[in-house]
């Protein structure tokens, strides 16, 4: 599994690759919607961080991890990079645009 700072090294090829292509990328983490992804839509990682802190604080506290109730995640990001919709000469209906939490430009 690569780290996001070695993803975003090999970006400028898949990029390069997907837009030769015309061949749209979808990725699951904000981070990699910028140089890559057509769109991501994933887990908001920080908020993920954030409640398994709550979860460490608990069991440190003396809850026993088997008595801690299973959450899913709450929020998912839907990012759209019109700058790579460009480059793959995709139109992104109004309509869809209004469902992103970010639009990158």
């Amino acid at each position: 599994m690569w780290t996001v700072e070695e993803r975003c090294a090999h970006s400028p090829r898949a990029r390069g690759l997907a837009t030769e292509r015309k061949r749209p990328m979808s990725l699951h983490r904000k981070e990699w919607a910028q140089p890559v992804a057509l769109f991501s839509y994933g887990p908001d990682y920080p908020a993920v961080g954030r409640d398994a802190a709550r979860f460490v604080d608990r069991i440190l506290r003396g809850a026993r991890p088997s008595d801690l109730p299973v959450e899913r995640v709450t929020k998912v990001e839907f990012i759209i990079n019109l700058e790579t919709a460009k480059a793959l000469g995709v139109t992104i209906p109004p309509s869809v645009l209004a469902q992103a939490d970010e639009v990158i430009e």
